[in-house]
């Protein structure tokens, strides 16, 4: 299982069976089934399903593929859960590295220092990551790995000091980011929507007061056009393509905030049921308010730009997961499972690195080794869901190896 103290990071590091055992790190195993879950999500990207249902006209695939694609923009997918737990998952892990820290003597200057360290490793690697491919590096901040970054010392910060303060955190950041958009200008009757990347007949556009939180036309994209120019580019910024913003590193600093809330309840000499059932009550308050705001048009839930209603409606999501996850693993011995997702889940930051830098060149070795024939066993149709399931296969391997080695990356 994955080490809940300090998240896995980049320096690869094998444990030592010998080494001291005076303090060892608390090990959760429904956080990092949990974790394994996500990020299998995210990898699964390589099934392709939607290019089965496009080729089968099947409702299965297509609803399938509906849950490997993100919304267009108001409303949720299971695709769209992933960056929120992942970052919900930050926050869990956070009390439990303060408190080993601080067992082992480090005073809070330096682990602000570390977490200093953390976020910049983070944000650098995001960039790394989104820049594979091109000419010259690409500046930009919305990847997951950089949003958390951001807002990752703000985070440790509001870790080491009292819950009612975190709480507090919490309701500012809700309030402050509303507020951004919310009294933010509206484009004009005349505006050319097509000048941001937005069709004029773009069916998910918004209106009435929803109208702040408006795709590529908000005070968060206007703050890109300025922020995002003044690094060296190919061409001159004007919109991102799918919408998100560099500064939705601040309400995703309320999932994180609610990860770190939920991971002191984990660390409370609480029965399971009890931190279960406080996960489920906090599940529904979160999906419930979330929905609300969406429903009532004050606030609507759109993933790519983290309005404060997302990060409600998520956050329900995450703490519902965590749930499920705690109440099937923890103080139980039938755990055998959830053994693929904790291979996964025991080393994320490495899933997350091969499955943006090695699935393609996988792919063509699979390709070339084995042939097209193999992937065609049931058909056409049916190619690349099994050419991916190859790949994903060779991924889980890659990370089963790693894991059995006791070989983590870690920051």
């Amino acid at each position: 299982m994955g080490r809940l103290t300090d998240p896995p990071t980049l320096t690869a590091a094998r444990a030592e069976p010998s080494a001291p055992a005076a303090a060892p790190p608390a090990r959760i195993a429904s956080i990092d089934a949990y974790r394994g879950l996500v990020m299998f999500l995210m990898m699964a990207e390589v099934l392709r399903t939607c290019a089965v249902a496009k080729a089968t006209g099947s409702r299965f695939w297509e609803f399938l593929c509906g849950q490997q694609t993100h919304v267009e923009w108001v409303g949720c997918t299971l695709h769209d859960l992933i960056q929120p737990s992942f970052s919900f998952l930050v926050g869990v892990a956070l009390p439990f590295s303060i408190a080993s820290r601080a067992a082992r003597g480090q005073s809070a200057p330096l682990m602000l220092g570390h977490a200093a360290w953390r976020a910049l490793v983070l944000v650098s690697l995001g960039v790394f990551l989104r820049s594979v491919g091109r000419s010259q590096t690409n500046f930009t901040f919305e990847d997951t790995l950089s949003q958390i970054g951001l807002g990752y010392v703000l985070l440790f910060s509001i870790g080491l000091r009292p819950p009612r303060d975190q709480w507090i955190t919490l309701g500012a950041i809700l309030a402050g980011y509303w507020m951004l958009f919310a009294f933010g200008p509206l484009p004009g009757p005349d505006f050319d929507t097509e000048s941001v990347g937005v069709p004029r007949n773009w069916p998910f556009l918004l209106d009435g007061f929803a109208a702040h939180w408006q795709k590529n036309m908000n005070s968060a994209a206007a703050f890109d056009v300025w922020f995002l120019n003044l690094f060296p580019r190919e061409k001159p910024f004007a919109y991102n393509g799918g919408g998100y913003l560099t500064l939705s590193f601040i309400p995703t600093l309320g999932t994180m905030l609610l990860g770190l809330i939920a991971g002191r309840v984990l660390r409370k000499d609480w029965k399971v049921s009890r931190r279960a059932g406080w996960f489920a009550a906090a599940a529904v308050i979160g999906l419930a308010g979330g929905s609300f705001l969406g429903a009532t048009g004050l606030c609507p839930v759109v993933k790519r730009i983290w309005t404060p209603s997302w990060v409600l409606y998520s956050g329900g999501w995450c703490f519902l997961f965590l749930a499920g996850f705690h109440l099937l693993l923890e103080g139980r011995d039938a755990r055998w499972w959830a053994f693929p997702l904790i291979v996964i889940g025991a080393n994320s930051i490495a899933a997350y690195c091969m499955a943006h830098l090695f699935d393609g060149f996988i792919a063509q070795a699979l390709l070339t080794n084995l042939g097209r024939g193999v992937f065609q066993a049931f058909g056409e149709a049916y190619e690349p869901f099994l050419h991916g399931a190859a790949v994903l296969l060779v991924l889980w391997l890659i990370l089963l190896w790693m894991y059995r080695r006791r070989i983590f990356l870690r920051i």
